[in-house]
């Protein structure tokens, strides 16, 4: 399908999906589906790493203690959102760039969550559940 641009709203029953294709094997993967509610892509990470800017949702799973966690810069407005999902010790996140006066974002317990918007200014912290800064 080409792609298409409407010049009026655009109404679908069944909600709306983010896909990509491809070039090799025509395989397509959802990255986003729009409906009632948005569900977002998600990275899996596995002990330390980068962060990726790819995805809205990054689950991670630590697997010794204080592993370095990175994050780019994003784009204005971007959401992103890291969960300590299975805990093998901890983790600490430094963004690229940082608002707010926060250094880094440390992951200790199974259920640490962070909430970051980027802006014009780096990222900024919207919620921390269980996860501390320093």
């Amino acid at each position: 399908m080409a792609n298409t641009t409407f010049t009026g709203p655009v109404r679908s029953q069944n909600g709306f999906q983010s896909v990509t294709v491809s070039p090799t094997t025509g395989a397509v993967t959802v990255n986003a589906s729009f409906g009632k509610a948005a569900v977002m892509g998600t990275q899996s990470l596995s002990g330390a790493g980068a962060v990726d800017i790819v995805n809205t949702f990054t689950a991670l799973t630590t697997t010794g203690n204080s592993q370095a966690l990175t994050l780019a810069n994003g784009t204005v407005g971007q959401l992103k959102i890291i969960a300590h999902v299975v805990d093998g010790g901890s983790a600490i996140l430094t963004p690229a760039t940082r608002l707010g006066g926060y250094a880094t974002i440390v992951f200790t317990n199974a259920g640490d969550t962070a909430m970051l918007i980027y802006t014009a200014a780096g990222w900024d912290i919207v919620a921390l559940n269980g996860a501390t800064t320093t």
